[in-house]
């Protein structure tokens, strides 16, 4: 009887069961998101115009180049998005995917 009681609660939505965060499950490469926090969660970078390494981001450079900056043989930039403040003035963070699928083409 109980597990009828629970599988009629689960399927109606009346249980609530935690479920891990994770940012974008297959995210694309470069992809940008606004993230509610200080910090940019794992396969992610803040989109603050640091520069990068072309050896050790082959594909990301592949995609940006550069357009936000870099000397094109051996840095490259990402975008420079100004962090976007809640109403109560709390900033929110701007990312960019390091670690995803690469999109394809048209």
């Amino acid at each position: 009887m109980k597990n009828k009681i629970l599988g009629a609660a689960t399927l109606a939505g009346l249980l609530y069961l935690p479920i891990p965060s994770q940012a974008g499950i297959d995210p694309y490469l470069g992809e940008i998101m606004t993230f509610a926090g200080n910090f940019c969660p794992i396969g992610w970078l803040p989109a603050n115009g640091q520069l990068l390494s072309i050896g050790q981001n082959p594909a990301l450079f592949s995609i940006l180049g550069t357009m936000y900056g870099g000397d094109g043989f051996s840095t490259f930039a990402l975008p420079y998005i100004k962090p976007i403040l809640t109403v109560s003035r709390a900033p929110l963070m701007s990312c960019i995917a390091t670690a995803g699928t690469f999109p394809t083409r048209n």
